[in-house]
Order: C-alpha cells, then sequence, then structure tokens
C-alpha cells in the first residue's frame, strides 16, 4: 500500500488471513520449545508482525474497523489456541520420552543388593565384647522393660533417690519402666550365676532428659562386673585402662574424681580429655575440656546381699560405660543425635 494512501478492511482482513496461515504452518513444523517460542514472539510479542495491523485501524471507518478487528481477534485467539495445543505436544512427547527411558520391569530380579556396613555403635560393642571376652568375661543381656527392683531396689537405690523421679525414667502403666542402664543384668547374673562371676552387660537403655549435643533419651551403654575374692581398686583401674588402650588404640588422659553411686562404695567418676576438642572446650564436654566416660567403683556390700552373695567372703568391681558416647569420642563426632538420625550419608562414612 503507498505511503499515505486509505487502507482498505478487505485488504487487511486477507493480510491477516495469510499471517494467519503461515504461522500455522511454522507452528506445526516447529521442532522444539525453543522454536515454537520464537514464532510467538515473532507473530503475537508486543513489537509482533500481527501487532502491526492494528496501527492500520485508525485509518478505517468505524465499520470497517469492527470487521478488521473481529478478523484480527480470530486470528489471534487461533493462533494462541495453536501454540498452546503445539506447546503441551512437546510436553507430552517429553513425557514419554522419559518413561520409556526411566521404565523398569519390575518383575526382573534385582541387579544385586547393595552391601551394608555396621552401625559405628554397633562396632565399638562388638570391639568391646571381643575384648573382654578374651579377658573371661561372659556377654549377658536382659529385658529392656524392667522391673523396679531390678532397676533400682537391687542396686541400693532407695525409694527417695532422684534416679526414680520421672524426669529421668520412663514407667510404664504396669508399674514397671524402661531400664535407665543395663545395671539389672548384673542383677540377674549374680542371682543366677553366682559368684566368682566375669560378666559385661551391652544394650539400649532409656532416660527421660532433653535431648542435646551430648545427651539422648536412647541410647546405648555397657557394664561390666568382676565378682571374686580379693578384688581391689587396682583390679578396677587395670581393666579400664586395658579398655581405654583397646577402644581408642593410644594413650588417653584420664582422671579419677570421687563419685557416689548407690551401687558401689567408694565409687568414682573417671573422665577423659575430650577426644573432639582436646580438651580446650567444646559443646560436647560442655566447654570443660573433660567427657563423663566410666562411673564405677566396688560394689556395695547391700547390693551383694540382694543378690544373695555374702559380701564377707566376696567383693567385687562394677562399671557403666556409655558406647555412643563412647563411639562420638572415637571418630571426632560432635553431635550425638546422628547416630539416631538415619541419615545414610553419615553412616556410610564409618
Amino acid at each position: 500500500m503507498a505511503p499515505g494512501q486509505r487502507p482498505d478492511s478487505l485488504v487487511l482482513e486477507n493480510q491477516i488471513a495469510q499471517l494467519e496461515s503461515a504461522t500455522l504452518a511454522r507452528i506445526h513444523a516447529a521442532k522444539n520449545l525453543e522454536e515454537l517460542e520464537a514464532i510467538r514472539v515473532d507473530v503475537l510479542g508486543r513489537k509482533g508482525s500481527l501487532t502491526q495491523f492494528s496501527k492500520e485501524f485508525g485509518k478505517l471507518t468505524p465499520e470497517e474497523r469492527s470487521s478488521a478487528g473481529k478478523s484480527l481477534n480470530a486470528a489471534k485467539q487461533s493462533l494462541e489456541s495453536a501454540f498452546d495445543e503445539r506447546k503441551q505436544g512437546f510436553a507430552s512427547e517429553a513425557l514419554e520420552e522419559r518413561l520409556e527411558a526411566e521404565w523398569i520391569d519390575l518383575t526382573l530380579p534385582a541387579p544385586g543388593t547393595s552391601p551394608g556396613s555396621l552401625h559405628p555403635v554397633t562396632r565399638i560393642q562388638r570391639e568391646i565384647e571381643d575384648l573382654f571376652t578374651s579377658l573371661g568375661f561372659a556377654v549377658l543381656d536382659g529385658p529392656e522393660v524392667e522391673t523396679e527392683y531390678h532397676n533400682f531396689d537391687a542396686l541400693n537405690i532407695p525409694p527417695e533417690h532422684p534416679a526414680r523421679d520421672m524426669q529421668d525414667t520412663f514407667w510404664l502403666s504396669d508399674g514397671n519402666l524402661l531400664r535407665t542402664h543395663t545395671s539389672p543384668v548384673q542383677v540377674r547374673g549374680m542371682e543366677r550365676l553366682g559368684p566368682p562371676l566375669r560378666m559385661i552387660a551391652p544394650g539400649r537403655v532409656f532416660r527421660n532428659e532433653e535431648v542435646d549435643a551430648s545427651h539422648e533419651h536412647t541410647f546405648y551403654q555397657v557394664e561390666g562386673m568382676m565378682v571374686d575374692r580379693n578384688v581391689s581398686v587396682a583390679n578396677l583401674i587395670y581393666f579400664m585402662k586395658t579398655l581405654l588402650s583397646a577402644i581408642f588404640h593410644r594413650e588417653v588422659t584420664v582422671r579419677l574424681r570421687p563419685g557416689y553411686f548407690p551401687f558401689v562404695e567408694p565409687g568414682f567418676e573417671l573422665d577423659i580429655q575430650c577426644l573432639i576438642c582436646g580438651g580446650g572446650g567444646c559443646q560436647v564436654c560442655k566447654q570443660s575440656g573433660w567427657v563423663e566416660l566410666l562411673p564405677c567403683g566396688l560394689v556395695h556390700p547391700n547390693v551383694l546381699r540382694m543378690s544373695g552373695i555374702d559380701p564377707e567372703q566376696w567383693g567385687g568391681f562394677a562399671f557403666g560405660l556409655g558406647l555412643t558416647r563412647l563411639a562420638m569420642m572415637r571418630y571426632g563426632v560432635d553431635d550425638i543425635r546422628l547416630f539416631a538420625s538415619g541419615d545414610l550419608r553419615f553412616l556410610r562414612q564409618f
């Protein structure tokens, strides 16, 4: 059309129809989403060829403008519908390709099992069991749901002792409880086997306490006992040093502090210098540089009597060790909660 010449609505409508037909062919021939989007921008974009026709409407009469506008809107709707349909077609094709690539026959045998590994706490437990077995100790087990007698009374823990408080113990509706330590296994061992006795009792225990980086409500312990004639603190120290050297494969700095435990007399707290921070202070050792690791002592005469053993003829030592906390020290783990997290990325490191 010559410059300045008045446009004819029939000419515009014919040009719109031609653009629509050509664009539909381009849409059908598009090979991918990128090419389809380029066509959309070229025709329907703000500066697209279809949009340019509206600039000529101002030169038309009202009747011609109405007719041309209907043609323009119809073409726009037709092209938008064609774009959407082709876009959905590309999406369906991509999905079919993905399903075909990811398809598996569930009736086929598995390609093979992934090799597993022992939990770090289990590794520590088995090492301790092997060590004490070589020293003539038996490995005993007992129920996790215990009676009040075996968990407290037979261990010389009086009714008013704080360990019986609900803040520490999970009590059950039938009067039993979830064991707070594996010491009840020691009681059952003395009752059934009698002296002389060398035994350890590894297992899971439960404490109703707040969880943090160094405390869990469910964790693992190993408790040991030796009942024989003429047992002294020297025997206790020897076995504890043997234990720590075997577990850490190196010399560790320890300290022995007096400690009160109803089931031993005298009682001690054996601490080790924190292996996480080297004694400098961290969240595991609560900035003290030391970790309480091994409560121990000579078996209280009342505990022996409750199990039918004459304390005038027999004596012994007992100790308790947190397996989970020991694993933290062994492997340099700074948060006890990781062991029960179920995170395979963490467990595969061991």
